[in-house]
Formats: structure tokens, sequence, C-alpha cells
């Protein structure tokens, strides 16, 4: 896999070494797909991480819900073969989670 570097903003980063490879690029794909809210793509309004529609405004801290959503939107990504572990917390609105991911070139840490 390859996947052209973002900056700091989120944007395409031009000239040289602006590509990744391999594992880092996988990393880079799902970080993007959790990025990529539910219907904000024009080309494909059906792909997106249902954020405004499943996750906010649920009644409750929701984290289970919250952890099912991203953990399937991490496993669709190109490349990926499992996550082999996941680690995530809900406290004062805040949701944070670590989860170590095998790829096809090998094993990446995603902190979300």
């Amino acid at each position: 896999m390859q996947y052209r570097t973002l900056d700091e903003q989120g944007d395409y980063t031009l000239g040289q070494n602006s590509m990744k490879q391999n594992k880092e690029a996988v990393a880079q794909a799902i970080q993007t797909r959790l990025g990529l809210l539910y219907g904000q793509w024009w080309e494909n309004t059906e792909d997106g991480l249902p954020l405004f529609e499943k996750i906010l405004g649920a009644y409750g801290d929701n984290k289970e819900m919250i952890d099912i959503l991203i953990s399937e939107r991490i496993a669709q990504t190109k490349d990926v073969k499992e996550i082999k572990s996941y680690q995530s917390s809900f406290q004062n609105r805040v949701y944070t989670a670590n989860c170590v991911v095998e790829t096809v070139y090998g094993t990446v840490l995603i902190e979300i």
C-alpha cells in the first residue's frame, strides 16, 4: 500500500518523501477513515463514521457502541488483518482509544 503523507492540518504533502509505504500507509488510511464522517464524501455518501447519527447525542456514555463502530471501521480498512488489542476510555465526554492492528505488512499502534 502507498499513501500520500498528510501534514499536521490533514492536507496532502507534495515533493520528496511525500509518500508513506506499507504499515505506515495502512495506519494513515485508518486515521483518514476514522476522520471521514458519514455522508461527507460526495462520491459515496453511504461511507464514513456515523458520528452524528449514532454516537453524539445518544443517551448515556455509549462507550460500547463507540468501540464497536470504530473497531468495525478499522477492521474494514484495506490491508488490515485483525485488531490484536483495543483499549478505550470515555471520561468527561472525551473518548480516547489505543489499539494494536495487525496489517499485511506488520503491526501498528493506532491512537484515537
